[in-house]
């Protein structure tokens, strides 16, 4: 970024505020970057999305699918480019597809509100479409179908637990925004879920309640964390050991092992940990002190649909 853009952006932020600016250069960048190479038709809406298929592909083994999902403002591309799951599923040869959500800017419908647009069912309808014809195209083992994201996506992810516990067999989020009712999620099946959550991220706030970008009443993430453990009838609980900045806490012994994991980033922002950073001024810090995409991975290799 050149210094002259640099102060265009600088002066736009003291004029418009941090969060709006944010949305606009998002929106700005999508307009130019965005790339899907995949479409279809879910509740008479045309869908995109992106997908990545490894060298490896062998039509006659069985290959695991992660559906990894865009933040608030964010799109495919972008996702992939900040996790670099593409990297890891050319290593371990898995398929990894990334949705694209709607509106502009881009966005999932997933707080189940009375009052708020949008009707979560039309993107439940898009994934389970998505799956579909990608299990007509490729040989996806349905044991092994797993979704994570960021921020909005992974509350997504969440949404996706929530209704498609059938189908998804575990689920990972980094920055979560989980804004669905509680009382609304009914899964069929226990899930195991595996997040990340920085105590610094100026979006979701990690202690609860709106932040400088949202009017949103967020939970408090440790809480959540442990609603879900217990909604999984955990019954252990374990300390994972600080190192630096990362710490956390593993559920186990939970009802059809459904694990739960939670990591915190001591300073990490609304970031992707170990990926490629998002400028600092706008969501703070990205720790490459843990490697979210690989840890996560490991987590859902252990974690087949049962």
């Amino acid at each position: 970024m050149s210094k002259t853009i640099k102060r265009i952006i600088i002066a736009l932020a003291s004029l418009l505020g941090v969060a709006l600016l944010f949305v606009i250069i998002l929106g700005v960048a999508f307009l130019i970057v965005n790339k899907t190479n995949g479409t279809l038709v879910s509740s008479g809406e045309k869908r995109q999305y992106l997908l990545h298929v490894p060298a490896s592909y062998d039509q006659n083994v069985p290959t695991p699918l992660v559906i990894s999902i865009h933040g608030f403002a964010e799109w495919p591309a972008h996702q992939a480019q900040i996790s670099r799951w593409n990297d890891l599923a050319d290593e371990q040869g898995f398929i990894v597809v990334y949705p694209s959500g709607t509106d502009f800017p881009k966005r999932w419908r997933t707080t189940g509100l009375t009052d708020s647009p949008g009707d979560p069912e039309l993107d439940i309808k898009f994934i389970s479409d998505l799956i579909n014809k990608l299990a007509s195209e490729y040989n996806i083992d349905p044991k092994r179908i797993y979704a994570n994201g960021l921020s909005n996506g992974g509350g997504m992810s969440y949404l996706l637990a929530c209704k498609m516990a059938d189908r998804i067999a575990a689920i990972g989020s980094v920055a979560g925004a989980y804004t669905y009712p509680p009382n609304l999620c009914k899964p069929s099946r226990p899930v195991p879920l595996i997040a990340f959550h920085g105590d610094a991220d100026p979006v979701v706030p990690y202690f609860g309640g709106p932040s400088r970008s949202f009017e949103i009443p967020f939970p408090y993430i440790p809480d959540w964390m442990q609603a879900w453990a217990d909604r999984n009838q955990c019954q252990t609980t374990s300390l994972i050991p600080q190192d630096g900045e990362i710490s956390g806490t593993t559920w186990s012994e939970c009802n059809q092992g459904a694990d739960v994991t939670f990591y915190t980033i001591a300073g990490g922002g609304h970031s992707w940990p170990g990926g490629e950073p998002i400028p600092a001024w706008i969501v703070g810090n990205t720790s490459q002190a843990i490697n979210a995409t690989r840890v996560m991975w490991q987590f859902f290799e252990h974690h087949p649909l049962k």
